[in-house]
C-alpha cells in the first residue's frame, strides 16, 4: 500500500509540468499541470492513459474532435492516439494514470 501525497495538485509553474508520483510493473501515476494560456505540446504515448481533471478548465482535442473538460472530467486515451489540451482558460491540473507505466518516451 502507498499513499501518494500531492497527486493532482497544481505545480504552480508558468509552463506545463509533468511529475511522476509512483510506478509499479503495471502502471504509473503522475500529475500534469498546465497554466492558463499554456501550450500542451505532447505527442502520442506508447501507453494507455486516464486523465482525471482535479482543477481548471480547457478544451481537449483528438481525432474524434473537440470537447470541453473541467473538474471531475475523466478521459481515457488509448496508446498511440493523438490528443492535447487546448485553450486552457484556468490553471489545469490532471491526475494521470498510465498503463503500462509511463516510459517517458512519446
Amino acid at each position: 500500500m502507498q499513499i501518494i501525497s500531492d497527486a493532482g495538485v497544481f505545480a504552480g509553474s508558468s509552463s506545463p509540468v509533468y511529475v511522476t508520483h509512483m510506478a509499479s510493473a503495471q502502471l504509473s501515476v503522475g500529475t500534469y499541470s498546465i497554466p492558463a494560456g499554456g501550450v500542451d505540446d505532447q505527442s502520442p504515448h506508447a501507453e494507455d492513459e486516464i486523465y482525471v481533471v482535479t482543477s481548471g478548465r480547457s478544451g481537449f482535442t483528438g481525432p474524434w474532435g473537440r470537447t470541453e473538460v473541467g473538474v471531475g472530467s475523466v478521459i481515457y486515451v488509448p496508446a498511440g492516439e493523438e490528443h492535447r489540451f487546448i485553450d486552457v482558460t484556468e490553471d489545469l491540473t490532471l491526475l494521470v494514470i498510465f498503463a503500462p507505466p509511463y516510459s517517458g518516451e512519446d
